[in-house]
């Protein structure tokens, strides 16, 4: 049990220390945390596409399954969101997802999603650990019934339902990258009409030998079918492993910023509706400058999408998300969910090319780059750093005074100019993180230079 470490989202190993004999110990303290919480709801287990993920799915399932409670598992394998919203449409005590996101395929995880389909918040993660246990099963008699159901429809139906995109004359190019969104985020654009040329919708076990990172380094392929001048494609949409993240592709960017995608989708979706938005510290004040024309509140939160979502709960904000790719909108189940942004990211695009949305925005609110990079920190360094870190706050960055520091998640350092330089730990690696937002990649890269100056020293 010792070996069980639940961090930012769940349990992640890998899988010489994850186990089939750990993952029934998480089963049995999942059960026990459910019992003590007087839920007798059904349980949903989901699983990604990795070799082990639905072998470990139905440990988990006939764990769970041994406790009492009734076990619905999808058909195959499938989106975290799609298990999110499963649990709120479904009426379920909650839902165990067999992933290990975006990581190598060497690695599997599990997390716990509560009742209301949002991440689980530390008070309840804790409640869990401290609950691991050896399975202690009922008499045959006594145990729920374990059974295969369709949970992907209700998802495109609610997608559908949200986004009421029309893609018609739309063309998508789609990376799955050989993860859980494949015959479901493409299935869904082309409900919505859209035609459909699909990369990675082959499942591979591998992930083709790579991590299911929806990064620019891994995002190759895809961005050269659709800044070909020569292509007919109008937009590249990928997902992550477990299909809970987003990346776009544009014709004349290439790989979109996160920042920018937030900042154009809430300006879209401001076009016919109202209310306010959730980022994280680390996301682009751009949002900010959006939000204040029209009127609305932005609520920062810490790193991390189980933040995102206790505030979009608590300010009934309209979209929130993070510059890793994680988004959801206001109606739908608190958790990021990268299928239902593709059908976003499409209807955005319909309604104006997102090169002219971008170029529009930057035009209108000011000109925005970002970056960020990681620095090597053990984790038992990471409190002593920051500790000391509050002693070497410098009086400006790149020729700009410090304004204000916000200490909600590490250190975040507002400039007289506008900009910002914000150092905080992994919350999955043993890293420090630097990153930067200024009017230019110049300034940028002299920020995040600035930055390691005034962290590295500390390590």
């Amino acid at each position: 049990m010792d070996q069980i470490s639940f961090g930012t989202d769940g349990w992640r190993a890998t899988l010489d220390t994850f186990t089939d004999e750990r993952v029934r110990i998480v089963g049995q303290a999942v059960a026990n945390h459910l019992a003590a919480a007087g839920h007798d709801e059904p349980v949903a287990v989901g699983y990604d596409a990795r070799e082990t993920s639905e072998g470990f799915a139905e440990s988990l399932a006939e764990v769970l399954a041994g406790n009492g409670f009734d076990v619905v598992l999808p058909e195959r394998d499938a989106p975290t969101p799609v298990i999110a919203y499963a649990i709120v449409d479904r009426g379920l005590a909650g839902a165990c997802m067999v992933t290990a996101s975006h990581n190598p395929p060497e690695y599997n995880g599990v997390k716990f999603i509560p009742h209301d389909g949002a991440p689980a918040l530390p008070g309840v993660t804790e409640d869990v650990v401290d609950r691991l246990a050896e399975p202690d099963l009922l008499p045959e008699a006594e145990r729920g019934e374990i059974s295969r159901v369709d949970l992907v429809s209700a998802h495109a139906d609610v997608a559908r339902e949200l986004v009421g995109a029309d893609l018609d004359g739309i063309t998508v190019a789609y990376d799955a990258m050989h993860g859980s969104g494949r015959g479901v985020t493409d299935a869904l654009l082309e409900s919505a009409g859209a035609e459909v040329v699909r990369l990675r919708c082959e499942r591979d076990v591998t992930f083709g030998g790579d991590s299911p990172e929806p990064s620019a380094e891994h995002l190759e392929a895809l961005a050269e079918r659709v800044t070909d001048p020569e292509s007919d494609i109008d937009l590249g949409i990928a997902n992550d492993g477990d299909a809970d993240r987003i990346a776009v592709v544009t014709p004349e960017r290439g790989v979109l910023d996160a920042n920018l995608f937030y900042a154009a989708c809430y300006d879209r979706l401001l076009e016919d509706d109202s209310g306010p938005a959730v980022r994280t510290v680390s996301t682009t004040f751009l949002v900010d400058r959006i939000a204040e024309a029209h009127g609305e509140e932005v609520y920062e939160t810490p790193v991390g999408f189980k933040w995102v979502a206790e505030a979009m709960g608590e300010h009934d904000a309209l979209f929130g998300g993070e510059e890793s790719g994680g988004f959801t909108l206001r109606g739908h189940v608190r958790e990021k969910d990268g299928v239902l942004m593709a059908l976003l990211a499409a209807g955005t695009h319909a309604a104006e090319p997102f090169d002219e949305r971008v170029d529009r925005l930057l035009d209108e609110y000011g000109q925005i780059a970002a970056g960020k990079v990681s620095l090597d920190c053990p984790d038992d360094r990471k409190e002593g750093v920051l500790d000391e870190l509050e002693d070497h706050i410098p009086e400006s960055v790149n020729g700009s005074p410090v304004a204000k520091v916000v200490t909600l998640d590490g250190f975040k350092l507002l400039l007289e100019n506008g900009s910002w330089l914000l150092v905080r730990p992994s919350g999955t690696e043993p890293k420090l993180r630097v990153y930067a937002e200024a009017d230019g990649d110049e300034a940028v890269e002299k920020l995040l230079a600035e930055g390691r100056e005034i962290v590295e020293p500390l390590i």
